[in-house]
């Protein structure tokens, strides 16, 4: 068979190549990547990579992605070579939420877990403290002894002591109660002396009397005077200083057992008092001076944490000298 004059066959072969040239070079144009390899080789890259990118954008149907609406009539065959990736940038970030999710637990346990742990060992540690003033008893008042008078003092009384019975069959009288010792008037002069204050603030006056009485060394006038001031005026700004104050004049007296107690009351009153630190670390000096040294060293230890500050400025002298001698540990 010929067409225009050439054999047909050799005419549809040579028409068919010309097509797929045409074609082939339409497709190069449009994807030059395409270019290289084989034409089964290329369309088979080009396949693979439509499926990973679509295993990109969906990834599957595991409870936090969308199905792809669009779909083939047929699930995609997996691909070849390279498997899918494991994980998305995606389920990335929503791991690694989970683990800071799950180290912010960790330490809020943590931190609970400590709190409660100090507040466990501050309540042993008062009750440790508070134990042991309130096991020591503190001996008869020394006014009447030192003659303890002035602007409205009034002498105290020395207690009767109880008859004490003997092995003696014949019953003995107890001895009859001690008389007051008058003041000398030497000290009442002295007393008489100290001049109280006269400002606008009556609670201010009262206080600094008190103080002035203790800085003369007239320590159950000062103790007297500091009492009154503190049922007077118990809301005072002056009442962190005023019961610091007392122990100080018990302490000063001779009486440690007394003024442990003032220096406990006022450091749990108020722990951010203006005198709190100070009664803490005297509660200290007091525990020491009765030979207890354990309740000494837990309040020197308390006092160095709660008031660090203090310990290594104000009351570092004071701080040091009370731990001079003690087998801290």
């Amino acid at each position: 068979m010929t067409f225009n004059g050439r054999p047909a066959r050799r005419w549809l072969t040579a028409r068919t190549l010309s097509s797929g040239a045409a074609i082939m070079a339409l497709t190069l144009a449009a994807h030059p990547a395409l270019a290289q390899g084989t034409p089964e080789a290329r369309l088979d890259k080009v396949e693979s990579e439509v499926r990973a990118l679509q295993r990109k954008v969906f990834p599957g149907p595991d409870g936090k992605y969308f199905e792809p609406q669009v779909t083939t009539g047929q699930a995609a065959a997996p691909a070849t070579g390279t498997p899918p990736p494991a994980t998305t940038a995606v389920t990335d970030l929503l791991t690694r939420m989970d683990s800071i999710e799950a180290q912010m637990r960790q330490l809020t346990s943590q931190v609970e877990q400590n709190t409660n742990r100090i507040n466990l060992i501050e309540a042993r540690m008062g009750s440790q403290l508070q134990a042991g003033v309130a096991a020591t008893s503190p001996p008869a008042s020394t006014a009447a002894a030192t003659g303890a008078v002035g602007p409205g003092f009034t002498p105290a009384a020395a207690p009767v002591p109880a008859p004490v019975a003997t092995p003696t069959p014949k019953p003995t009288a107890s001895a009859p109660a001690a008389k007051p010792v008058a003041p000398s008037s030497a000290r009442v002069e002295a007393v008489k002396a100290i001049v109280k204050p006269q400002t606008a603030d009556a609670g201010d006056d009262e206080y600094s009397y008190g103080f002035r009485l203790w800085e003369a060394k007239f320590y159950p006038e000062a103790e007297q005077q500091l009492k009154a001031y503190l049922q007077k005026y118990p809301k005072h700004a002056r009442v962190s200083y005023a019961r610091n104050l007392l122990g100080r004049a018990y302490l000063d007296e001779g009486n440690a057992s007394e003024a442990a107690k003032w220096f406990w009351q006022n450091y749990l009153a108020d722990k951010r008092g203006d005198r709190a630190p100070d009664s803490l670390l005297y509660l200290a000096v007091s525990m020491k001076q009765l030979k207890d040294t354990n309740r000494a060293c837990i309040a020197l230890a308390e006092f160095s944490e709660t008031y660090a500050t203090e310990a290594a400025g104000r009351l570092k002298g004071l701080y040091d000298s009370t731990r001079s001698g003690l087998s801290c540990s």
